[in-house]
């Protein structure tokens, strides 16, 4: 049975990490137009870079927390496919085996001329000056707003293949994120599991666990376990 996950902030949110999408609408302090757009790097990449230098530290010293780690225990039990909205790579290192990043992963840097050109980052940060094989510098290898996200058709495809559809810690609000649900065949089961359960009335078969992410992905365990 392929079980397809999609998850967003709230997930993360319980490893310590913040999301921009707070109600002040700053992320760490900065306005989002500030450090989150392709026009933010042309005018100061050096306060962009610095930026993401700091949350990728942040990321490195926080942990998975059991709602990751239950995801990746399922494993043994179910094809598990997660899409996650996250910048992050807690999924991979609670033991997740198959992730697609929608937004990118801030672990990684890529060239500024050419986004599928994608280097490991030794360490916590990229300078200025560290240049890609065309000569041109890295910057983080984060879906900005204004910029295409080239995993959304994959992403659509895994889709498609559902038999269960898990969603976590996302409010449906960024799109082209918020459209995948749509692509999950009919009369297939979604769990969603947020403290504030998104608008979804249009849907069927939608079971609303309405906790944060480590409460509800263990009860998630149990219910799919109980009716395999």
């Amino acid at each position: 049975m392929k079980i397809v996950v999609l998850t967003g902030a709230g997930i993360s949110a319980e490893s310590g990490l913040k999301t921009f999408r707070d109600s002040d609408g700053l992320w760490e302090g900065y306005h989002i137009h500030d450090v989150a757009t392709p026009e933010a790097w042309e005018r100061n990449p050096e306060m962009v870079q610095e930026f993401y230098n700091e949350r990728r530290r942040q990321v490195l010293a926080a942990q998975p927390n059991q709602a990751h780690q239950i995801l990746a225990e399922l494993e043994k039990n179910f094809d598990i496919e997660i899409i996650t909205q996250n910048i992050d790579d807690l999924h991979e290192r609670a033991g997740s085996t198959k992730v697609t990043h929608l937004h990118g992963i801030i672990t990684k840097s890529q060239s500024d001329r050419k986004s599928n050109l994608t280097y490991p980052i030794n360490g916590s940060e990229i300078s200025m000056g560290d240049l890609c094989e065309l000569g041109s510098q890295l910057r983080p290898h984060v879906v900005w707003f204004g910029e295409a996200v080239p995993m959304i058709e994959v992403a659509a495809d895994i889709c498609q293949q559902a038999n269960v559809f898990v969603l976590i810690g996302t409010s449906l609000a960024v799109y082209p994120a918020a459209g995948l649900i749509d692509f999950i065949p009919k009369g297939v089961t979604k769990y969603i599991i947020d403290p504030r359960t998104p608008d979804v009335k249009r849907y069927q078969n939608v079971i609303a666990i309405q906790k944060n992410a480590v409460q509800g992905v263990a009860e998630l365990k149990h219910m799919l376990l109980n009716a395999k």
